[in-house]
This record gives C-alpha cells, sequence and structure tokens, in this order.
C-alpha cells in the first residue's frame, strides 16, 4: 500500500481549464487529493516542497489513444517502458486500446493488464474492450463482464466492421447499457491503401485511402447512431469532409465526440518525404487542406480532443519499404509540447491548448467512468492530485535515443518544440520528477 505524501507546490502558474482559473499560486496535496489552491493552512506540514516558479502546474494529461505493447509483450517489459514514457510526458490517464495480443477480449486479460498496470505506480489504465471477438468483426464480446473487468468503452482498434448489420447490434447493445463505442471511421474496401489518396502518392506509385473511406463509414455510423441512439468516439478524424460531417451531426444532437491525432494536426502527406516510414501511419498524412480544417476544428471544439495515438513500433517493422512497414509512431511524450507548438502556431490560447489535452478528454472518457466523472482532467480544491508541473519556455530537441518509449520512431525526430514537463504527480504521489 503507497503511503501518502504532503505535497506543497510553490509559486507557480496554477490554470484550471474548467473554471478558468490563472494565477500566481501555491497548491497543497494531501492523500492524494487537492487539499488547497492559494490559500495555504498554516499549519500545513509538507514532507516534499517544489519549487515550481517559472512553471505552469495544470491537470495531469489525459490521452486517449496509447499502445501499451500488453499483454503480448510482457517479455520485452513494454508495459513498464510505456508507462514510464507516459508520466514524462505529463500523462496521469491514459486510454489503451484492445489490439493487443491476444486482443482484449477476455475478463481476465483486462484484469491482468490493470493489475500489473496499477502495481507500477504511474499512469492511470484505462483499457478499451475488443467490440467483437478477436476484433473479426463477426461476434460481439461480453459487454457487461469486461465492464466489470475494468474496460470503459469497445472498440474495433485499426479493424474497420464489414458488416454493417453488427455494427448495428454493437449499436443497440451497447446503447442498451450506455456503453461508448469507439471507432476509427474507415470504409473496409477502400482503406486499404498505405498513403492519402492524392499527387504525391500517385508520384511515388503508393496505394492511395481517399477521403471517402472515411465519409462514407462516418454517414453509416451517424445513420445507425440515429435509429439505435448509440454513443459514439471517432478516433483520429483525418479529413476536412469528415470534419465538416461531424460538426452537422453535433448540431443535429447526436452522441459524438471524436479526437484527432499530434500527426495530423502537425504534418501532410508531404512530410513522408521520399518513403520515410516514420510517416507510415493510420490514418494516413492527408494534405494541407485537410491539416488546416483539423486545426480549426480543434480550436473551435469541433474536435474534442488531441491524442498521441502512440504505437511504439521496432527497429525492423519499421526498415522495410514503406508500403510494407508497420504503421505508427511514439508519441506519448510528445504530446505536451505539440499541443503547446498547436497553440502558439494556430494562435490559441494556452488555456485552449490545455484544454485539449487535460478536460476535453476528460469530458469524452467521463461518460464511460459513470461515478468517477469529474475527478480527472480538471485541478480544482477536493479533486484527484493528478498534476503535470511544466515549464513553457523550455524548448527541446525530439532525439528519439532520448526517449523513454521502445518506441524509437517518429515523424517529428530533430524537432525544436516547446514546453519541458518538469514533475508529473499521480493520486497525490511523484510519479516522475526531471533530473
Amino acid at each position: 500500500m503507497k503511503t501518502q505524501t504532503n505535497i506543497l507546490i510553490k509559486g507557480g502558474r496554477v490554470i484550471d481549464p474548467v473554471s478558468g482559473f490563472d494565477e500566481i499560486a501555491d497548491v497543497a496535496l494531501a492523500n492524494g487529493v487537492v487539499l488547497a489552491i492559494k490559500n495555504i493552512a498554516n499549519d500545513f506540514q509538507p514532507s516534499q516542497t517544489i519549487d515550481a516558479r517559472g512553471c505552469i502546474v495544470a491537470p495531469g494529461l489525459l490521452d486517449l489513444a496509447v499502445r501499451l505493447r500488453e499483454p503480448g509483450y510482457e517479455h520485452a517489459r513494454m508495459l513498464e517502458s510505456e508507462m514510464a514514457a507516459a508520466v514524462a510526458g505529463g500523462v496521469t490517464s491514459l486510454v489503451c486500446p484492445p489490439d493487443t495480443e491476444p486482443v482484449l477480449d477476455e475478463p481476465g486479460l483486462v484484469e491482468m493488464l490493470r493489475f500489473r498496470a496499477e502495481k507500477l505506480n504511474q499512469a492511470r489504465v484505462h483499457p478499451l474492450g475488443a467490440l467483437t471477438r478477436n476484433l473479426a468483426g463477426e461476434t460481439l464480446t461480453e459487454m457487461v463482464e469486461l465492464t466489470e473487468a475494468g474496460c470503459v468503452a469497445f472498440s474495433q482498434a485499426e479493424v474497420p466492421l464489414a458488416s454493417t448489420q453488427v455494427m448495428q447490434r454493437a449499436f443497440q447493445y451497447a446503447s442498451t447499457f450506455d456503453y461508448g463505442v469507439w471507432l476509427r471511421p474507415q470504409e473496409l474496401y477502400l482503406g486499404k491503401g498505405v498513403a492519402a489518396s492524392g499527387a504525391l502518392a500517385t508520384r511515388l506509385g503508393l496505394s492511395g485511402v481517399p477521403v471517402v473511406a472515411e465519409t462514407i463509414a462516418l454517414h453509416t455510423i451517424f445513420e445507425l447512431m440515429k435509429v439505435t441512439g448509440a454513443r459514439v468516439h471517432l478516433c483520429r478524424l483525418s479529413s476536412a469532409a469528415g470534419v465538416a460531417l461531424v460538426r452537422q451531426a453535433k448540431l443535429d444532437g447526436l452522441k459524438v465526440t471524436c479526437d484527432i491525432s499530434i500527426n495530423s494536426l502537425h504534418l501532410t502527406d508531404a512530410d513522408i518525404g521520399y518513403f520515410d516510414s516514420r510517416a507510415r501511419l493510420n490514418p494516413p498524412l492527408r494534405q494541407q487542406r485537410d491539416r488546416d480544417a483539423l486545426r480549426a476544428a480543434l480550436a473551435d471544439g469541433t474536435i474534442d480532443a488531441l491524442v498521441s495515438d502512440h504505437t511504439p513500433v521496432d527497429e525492423d517493422a519499421k526498415a522495410l519499404p514503406f508500403a510494407e512497414s508497420e504503421p505508427g509512431a511514439t508519441g506519448v511524450e510528445l504530446l505536451l509540447s505539440l499541443a503547446l507548438k498547436w497553440s502558439v502556431d494556430s494562435g490559441v490560447g494556452l488555456a485552449r491548448a490545455l484544454q485539449v489535452v487535460t478536460s476535453g478528454p476528460a469530458a469524452v472518457l467521463g461518460a464511460s467512468l459513470g461515478k468517477r466523472q469529474g475527478r480527472v482532467g480538471c485541478l480544482v480544491v477536493g479533486g484527484i492530485a493528478d498534476l503535470c508541473v511544466f515549464d513553457p519556455k523550455a524548448a527541446w530537441t525530439v532525439e528519439p535515443g532520448a526517449l523513454l518509449s521502445q518506441g524509437k520512431h517518429t515523424p517529428f525526430s530533430g524537432y525544436e518544440l516547446p514546453g519541458r514537463v518538469r514533475c508529473t504527480i499521480v493520486g497525490g504521489q511523484v510519479a516522475f520528477q526531471a533530473r
């Protein structure tokens, strides 16, 4: 059992995107909760004091897409490395997709993952259960049992549902119990390419994924939502046309939320360069007009959250020809800095940049957490003591070898980014502190 520590964070700029609080203030933590902000009792006795002068004290980050590679890679100690990477990036809660080996479609696997993660005393892990057995798209999983084991919602990860009938049944079942369904919108047969359809893919001779692969899937999802009342979260939207459809769906009152990845927010298909496999991603990087639309939608709230889409890929899987290489990139350690870079590039305020990685994803997750809703993603007296302390003026260069994740491949290699995490606190305990 963890020993609770009283912590005093002194002199930082405290920002809570939910309440709008933004002041230089001390923060006192005790028994795993925020005891006081600004008005610290004289008799408060901290066992640890953190000097946060020049830094921002914010809620801990929530990342809705982090692959931990377990179950499946226990021999490589992947859980330990990826959890360490998460807290080094200021992430205090994360959602892991079900596309592990074996797939998270049995309660015992979910319980084992949660048990191993909790023993590490680092970030909180919220697993997604498989929507269908083995993600095969044929038979629905036992959602009630998986929820009892700790799953917060249900997903097909990167595997599209070929059967509209199965999707309808899944929505009906999930709606009955108010379970969330998380889907990446992509039509199965049109989505088998390796790059976004366009001039660059044609010039490089790469098979393309057209925008309609996303929009057809969105139309299907929205029509089934209308007749079933299902609550759906759309994972990693990638196109301007997709943004327009989501915006209309929200206006129509559908219970839909969505996120985008740090890759789609900052990069375009031009970043593939000369077959750079670090830019081999799902969804594929699209054109500048799509990136611009995604940025605008994240700023105006159409898009609810920014995610890292963290996917650690080993050297052998990336050292293949572009079309044969495994898609994915490391990202959990870059999430905060790339949110800050977006705020600078786009002119949105710091509060919005923090919102899309804290309270925004917390609201998406909150509906699935039930009674625990509101405990994460905010920094308020009485709230859970999950915090990130970072220096917004400290620039750093992305050097893959220095990342804690075992996945060393990122299209942002060599980028100079703003913001360095100095300390991450989870449940009132220091989970990471920079040297």
